[in-house]
């Protein structure tokens, strides 16, 4: 009774929608709208609604991670609380590998369900509980109090988002066909790139206090999330079969034995980290204006994903396994220059430093979207939570651990740290080359 019910709900929902201008914007924004992509019947004929919610989602949960963002962000806020080195330090190690490391956990949970949305929806949530009480903390604390507590509510928001990352891939394979999953993640990366670039906009104009800009966008970035919530929650996702709901757990390292692509895959993916994790060190090599280029630094960062997002993911749409190694050489050129230029002692340079991020973001979100894809599509229906959880909690690992590595190197030498963050991505392009066009079973 009850799931007749919801279905009931959710097909008034779908109701509701204006129908016509929803197929037009998906037949616009995709190549091929006529072809089933691998969906049921039932999620084929919905797949218009279901691109379009994918879309408006994951572009508020975008621009709330934009707003939020700890690689920037979180570090000029709790260094303007006086919450010291330690606390800073710990900002991005526990928000990138918080977010993956659980996964081999909460999968099991979550596959045993065959409607996996609510998942996404209740992590969104979360996340945006914990952008609130961030805020409130840096308006009632400060010092170490402050770096503990909104060091501990961001371990919980990146808990929550290894649920949302858990689930999302099966549920995006689940309602958008094969070869439109990259423009629905594409699309919303784009989106939100415009809401963060307003934000860099207000804080390089000098609009209002810098302090209060940021907590107001730390507010705001709670909405985004809770407002993406609700909306997933409406999408008509098609029950999963037993078959996909395999158990998943520590037995499922056996994986990486039986599927040498998936291995492959992993090591690409573990050698792509460095875009992820080089942003801070950008800062180190001129810490006199790192804070103070905060505007700028936004604005480089939210342009990139605005330019770049969309294009990587129609590209990997087609092949996957290209834009992973053109991201990877994109990478390794940009961090090549920067830690020359830091030998050099060219780096203080008005400009650099947030020219280097723009096309250091390029690559990163070449990586995202490239790595997004060509999981869901290596991936059939069973497989495709195992392999996002292990993949997920392997990289994990690796962002935990070379965040601590080199961030003992870094004390010896900040240029060493970038380049050697360079040869990874020179190395992740080349193993690419091996990697299958998954895109052609399409």
């Amino acid at each position: 009774m009850h799931d007749a019910a919801l279905c009931l709900s959710q097909t008034k929902t779908e109701d509701t929608m204006p129908q016509d201008l929803t197929d037009d914007l998906f037949e616009y924004l995709v190549d091929d709208p006529d072809t089933q992509g691998g969906l049921s019947d039932d999620a084929a004929a919905v797949e218009p609604g279901s691109f379009l919610r994918h879309v408006l989602s994951l572009s508020g949960s975008k621009i709330a991670d934009g707003l939020i963002d700890p690689k920037l962000v979180l570090s000029w806020l709790l260094t303007s609380l006086g919450a010291g080195a330690f606390w800073t330090g710990l900002l991005v190690p526990v928000r990138e590998s918080g977010a993956l490391l659980p996964q081999l956990f909460t999968t099991p949970v979550i596959t045993r369900q065959t409607i996996r949305k609510w998942f996404w929806a209740g992590g969104a949530f979360v996340q945006g509980i914990c952008a609130i009480l961030i805020a409130v903390a840096a308006l009632t604390l400060d010092g170490n109090a402050a770096g503990a507590v909104i060091v501990g509510l961001l371990a919980v928001l990146a808990l929550a988002r290894s649920v949302c990352s858990a689930s999302y891939k099966d549920v995006l394979g689940k309602t958008v066909g094969k070869s439109r999953r990259g423009t629905a993640t594409g699309a919303a990366s784009t989106a939100a790139s415009v809401g963060v670039i307003v934000f860099a906009l207000i804080l390089l104009t000098g609009i209002g206090d810098r302090y209060a800009v940021v907590i107001a966008a730390l507010l705001l970035a709670g909405g985004f999330w809770i407002g993406g919530a609700a909306i997933f929650a409406t999408l008509r996702e098609q029950p999963s079969t037993g078959d996909a709901a395999r158990s998943i757990g520590w037995d499922q390292f056996r994986l990486l034995r039986k599927d040498p692509q998936l291995m492959r895959f992993i090591f690409v993916r573990s050698l792509l980290v460095g875009t992820a994790l080089a942003p801070p060190y950008f800062v180190l090599l001129n810490p006199d204006s790192g804070f103070g280029q905060l505007g700028a630094l936004v604005l480089a960062s939210a342009i990139a994903s605005l330019l770049s997002s969309y294009v990587w993911g129609r590209l990997s749409d087609r092949s996957s396994r290209r834009v992973l190694l053109y991201a990877g050489l994109a990478g390794g050129g940009v961090l090549s220059v920067v830690a020359l230029l830091g030998w050099l002692g060219g780096i203080g340079a008005p400009g650099v430093i947030p020219l280097a991020l723009f096309g250091l973001m390029i690559s990163y979100n070449g990586v995202r979207q490239g790595r997004s894809t060509h999981l869901v599509d290596m991936a059939d229906a069973a497989d495709r939570a195992p392999y996002t959880a292990l993949s997920n909690t392997v990289v994990g690992v690796v962002l935990f651990a070379a965040g601590a590595a080199f961030a003992g190197i870094a004390s010896v030498s900040v240029p060493l740290v970038i380049a050697l963050f360079a040869v990874m991505c020179w190395t992740a392009s080349a193993l690419s080359l091996g990697l299958n066009e998954v895109q052609d079973d399409a």
